[in-house]
């Protein structure tokens, strides 16, 4: 076992899963941050280890304040907590399958310890297939089902993640912590898949007298379409009516923000801004109900024909 990582517990099942997330550069909508927090809690997952912060992250940055310190908060001079960086591994799950929920901060340096260390993991308690959450802002509808890209490690997961209503990405340029694991994961044979979700931003700051930006912060509907995505390819059950009703009221708080900042700067026209953004937007809408009804009438008509 790598020196970065404590394990203290080796849960045991047929299937394990891992679905990873980290504070990091590709996280709009917090979903690569909180998703996982969030499932961490929906599934009461107990913590079976870490990996240990040495040598992954700076203090300081010379000429910066505060922008890489850990946080502290004191009550009359006796310090009370310590914010530092957090690599994090939970479990839920049963004899059958399980879930590993790594929940991370994206490492300052050393980026290739650290990923062999979450791979060491992997490789310790067997799981099949880690999962990478990530988001990316864009200018898009944000009543409508998101757009999710996708990567993957293995020239054999290409049919898997194609079904999944997911563009295959084409990026180019720097590296995130989920691509960087994607590309050592695959050189290891190991099957890592990773989720992009676009998440709508609008910025109005270009118009001097509103100077306004509307981003979601916690995208719940980014976070639904990717649990949709990984429950079906991965055939787990999460529960996700939560995040259902937390996706409807989204769309209910933006509307009223919307129609405040209308009234506020009709010179906006957001109205028209919007209606724009849906002829331009195409929805590629991800039901994975769709496929067991085709599957079982295929089934039905098959012992029809039988008879």
């Amino acid at each position: 076992m790598a020196d970065a990582v404590e394990l203290w517990e080796r849960p045991e099942a047929k299937e394990i899963y891992m679905i990873a997330g980290w504070r990091q550069w590709a996280d709009a909508g917090s979903i690569s941050s909180s998703l996982p927090h969030y499932l961490i809690e929906q599934n009461d997952a107990r913590q079976i280890g870490r990996i240990r912060p040495d040598g992954f992250y700076l203090f300081q940055i010379p000429g910066t304040h505060d922008l890489v310190r850990p946080a502290v908060s004191f009550e009359a001079g006796l310090p009370i907590s310590l914010d530092t960086p957090q690599n994090e591994l939970f479990y839920t799950g049963d004899q059958e399958r399980g879930v590993v929920f790594f929940s991370g901060t994206e490492p300052h340096m050393d980026v290739e310890r650290y990923v062999d260390a979450i791979l060491e993991v992997a490789q310790t308690l067997d799981v099949r297939r880690i999962i990478g959450l990530g988001g990316v802002y864009g200018e898009l509808p944000y009543d409508k089902e998101r757009t999710v890209s996708a990567t993957y490690s293995l020239p054999e997961l290409k049919e898997v993640v194609a079904e999944l209503a997911v563009t295959l990405s084409d990026y180019e340029g720097g590296a995130s912590i989920g691509s960087y694991l994607c590309r050592r994961a695959g050189e290891q044979e190991m099957a890592y898949v990773g989720f992009y979700a676009f998440v709508p931003t609008y910025d109005f700051s270009t118009i001097a007298e509103v100077g306004n930006m509307i981003r979601l912060e916690n995208d719940f509907m980014a976070w639904l379409g990717v649990m949709r995505r990984i429950n079906y390819m991965l055939k787990l059950d999460f529960d996700l009516s939560d995040l259902e009703d937390k996706s409807e009221h989204l769309i209910e708080v933006v509307d009223a923000r919307l129609e405040e900042l209308e009234r506020s700067s009709p010179e906006l026209n957001l109205h028209a801004y919007m209606e724009r953004l849906a002829e331009q937007f195409t929805e590629v809408p991800f039901d994975p109900l769709d496929e067991v009804w085709e599957e079982e009438l295929r089934r039905l008509f098959e012992d029809d024909a039988e008879v």
